[in-house]
C-alpha cells in the first residue's frame, strides 16, 4: 500500500517552500515534488532587495535557506521528477503521478509557478543572466537602473504600470509596442501619455515597433528596433531592457483536472485559495489574481497551508462561501 501523505506540494519555488514550512511545522506529513531544483525563477535573480528582513540577498542564497529550513522541520523534497497528472482515488485520497511513481495524499497544494513569456530574440538569454541587463520585473529591478537609460517592451496593463515605475528611477525610458495603440485600460494609457507629455519628460513612446535583437559586450548596450509598418531599423542605446509581454503558467499537466483560465492560470477563490477540486489548493504565480512577487508567493503558500487545516477539520467547508469565520481569532 502506498504511503499516504497529509499534504503533497507540487513545486519547490517560494510558494511551495512557504507552504511546506508551515505544513511541516504543524507536523503534517509533507512531500514537496519539484521538476528541476528548488527555487524556480528566483534562481535567476542575483540581487533581491524587496524581501523583508534582507537588505540584499541573492536568489539562490535565499532559496537555499528556505530549502534547508523546510527540510529541518521534516518535509521531504523530491527533485528531478515531473508531475504528469492528478486524480481522485476511490477512497477519496488524491493521487499525484510523477514519472513512474505515484504518491497519495489527503490534500494537495499546487505551486508549479509560471515563466516569463520570452521575446525570443538574439541576446535575450545571454543578457538575462547575472544582472547583465535583461529583466522581466520592473518592481524588482528598477532600482538597479537608477540614472540609466532603459527600454521597456509591452503594451498591456502590467507593462504600462511597470513602465511608469521605471520612470521613477531611470534617466530615460523608451517604451516600444508592436501595435499603434496600447492594450492597457484607458486610465493607464492616459497616465502614460500624460507622463510622456510632461516638460522634460524622461519617457519616450515608440508605436508599431518591435525589438529584433539585444546587443552588447558583457552587458546590454543597445536594442535593435524595427518599425513594423515601414521596416525601418534603428539602434536604441540603453543600459537595460525590461520585457513585459506576459506570463506562462506551468499548468499544462492540470488540464482536465482543475479549472483553468483561457491562458492556463488556475482558478480559485483568492481568499482561501481553494480550487475547483476539494482538497486541492493553489499558491503563487500560477493562480488568477497573483501579484507575481516573491513575498506574495511565500504568503500564498502560508495561506494555503493554513486553509488546509480548516479543510481537514471540516471537509464540507470547501463549498462554503468566503466569509469572516476564519478571520483573526476565528480558529
Amino acid at each position: 500500500m502506498a504511503e499516504i501523505y497529509d499534504c503533497i506540494i507540487i513545486g519547490a519555488g517560494p510558494a511551495g517552500l512557504g507552504a511546506g514550512l508551515y505544513t511541516a511545522r504543524d507536523r503534517l506529513r509533507t512531500l514537496i515534488v519539484e521538476k528541476f531544483m528548488p527555487g524556480g525563477q528566483i534562481n535567476n535573480t542575483d540581487r533581491i532587495e524587496n524581501y523583508p528582513g534582507f537588505e540584499r540577498v541573492g536568489g539562490p542564497e535565499l532559496i537555499e535557506k528556505m530549502h534547508n529550513q523546510v527540510k529541518a522541520f521534516g518535509a521531504e523534497v523530491k527533485t528531478g521528477g515531473e508531475v504528469t497528472g492528478l486524480s481522485r482515488l476511490a477512497d477519496g485520497h488524491l493521487a499525484v503521478d510523477c514519472d513512474e511513481d505515484r504518491y497519495v495524499s489527503r490534500a494537495v497544494i499546487l505551486a508549479p509557478g509560471s515563466d516569463y513569456r520570452k521575446l525570443g530574440v538574439p541576446g535575450e538569454e545571454e543578457f538575462r543572466q547575472a544582472g547583465a541587463g535583461v529583466s522581466y520585473c520592473g518592481t524588482c529591478d528598477a532600482p538597479f537602473f537608477r540614472g540609466k537609460e532603459v527600454v521597456s517592451i509591452g503594451g498591456g496593463n502590467t507593462a504600462i504600470e511597470e513602465t511608469l515605475h521605471l520612470t521613477k528611477y531611470a534617466s530615460k525610458v523608451t517604451v516600444i509596442h508592436r501595435r499603434d495603440e496600447f492594450r492597457a485600460t484607458k486610465v493607464l494609457q492616459e497616465e502614460l501619455l500624460a507622463k510622456a507629455k510632461e516638460p522634460n519628460s524622461n519617457l519616450v513612446i515608440k508605436y508599431s515597433t518591435v525589438a529584433t535583437a539585444i546587443e552588447g559586450k558583457g552587458k546590454v548596450q543597445s536594442v535593435k528596433l524595427k518599425n513594423v509598418k515601414t521596416d525601418e531599423e534603428e539602434d536604441c542605446p540603453c543600459d537595460g531592457v525590461f520585457i513585459f509581454i506576459g506570463m506562462v503558467p506551468n499548468t499544462a499537466f492540470l488540464k482536465g483536472f482543475v479549472e483553468l483560465t483561457e491562458n492556463g492560470f488556475i482558478k480559485c477563490d483568492c481568499a482561501y485559495l481553494r480550487t475547483s477540486v476539494p482538497g486541492v489548493f493553489v499558491a503563487g504565480d500560477c493562480r488568477v489574481g497573483a501579484a507575481m512577487q516573491l513575498v506574495t508567493a511565500v504568503g500564498d503558500g502560508v495561506n494555503a497551508a493554513m486553509m488546509l487545516k480548516q479543510y481537514f477539520r471540516d471537509p464540507n467547508w470547501w463549498n462554503e462561501p468566503v466569509g469572516d469565520i476564519l478571520g483573526p481569532g476565528g480558529w
